[in-house]
């Protein structure tokens, strides 16, 4: 698995391939940061599992996060360009913008607007802009709806 932001290798590792149905391709991996990664509403730390989405035709990624125990944090949406599988690895776009949507649904927050808009990406890539703003709002949307996110990955 590989997340590319700004042209270059943002992380990289290791993700075991669940399924995929040639538009969705999942995966599952630990976490892969060093150390805790705490974001005030979710701490990421060593033994939580991502069981990642990821799609060839939209402009998102779905991460569902759980636990050492198993029990589910919730789900981590990066908004990226359309994934691309090369040399058996699944390889993101990452374009800054981000969701998170907590386990019972209840808190859903935007995250790094401004690191976005600071990206440049609108002057650079204006339709990719567009395309990164409407996924952005079709997940949260789709988060507030009574189906949830969960209707995503069924």
């Amino acid at each position: 698995m590989t997340l590319v932001k700004g042209g270059a290798t943002k992380i990289r590792y290791p993700a075991g391939l669940l399924a995929d149905t040639g538009t969705r391709i999942s995966v599952r991996a630990p976490w892969a940061a060093p150390g805790v990664r705490d974001f005030g509403f979710v701490r990421f730390e060593p033994g939580d599992v991502f069981t990642e989405h990821f799609w060839r035709d939209r402009w998102y990624a779905v991460k569902e996060v759980r636990g050492a125990a198993g029990v589910l944090k919730g789900w981590y949406c990066d908004i990226t360009r359309p994934a691309v599988v090369r040399d058996g690895e699944v390889v993101v776009e990452d374009l800054d913008l981000d969701l998170w949507v907590s386990a019972d649904g209840s808190d859903v927050i935007r995250l790094d607007e401004d690191e976005f808009a600071d990206s440049g990406l609108a002057e650079r890539d204006p339709a990719a802009a567009t395309q990164a703003l409407r996924a952005l709002d079709a997940l949260e949307h789709q988060a507030r709806s009574t189906t949830g996110l969960a209707a995503l990955l069924a």
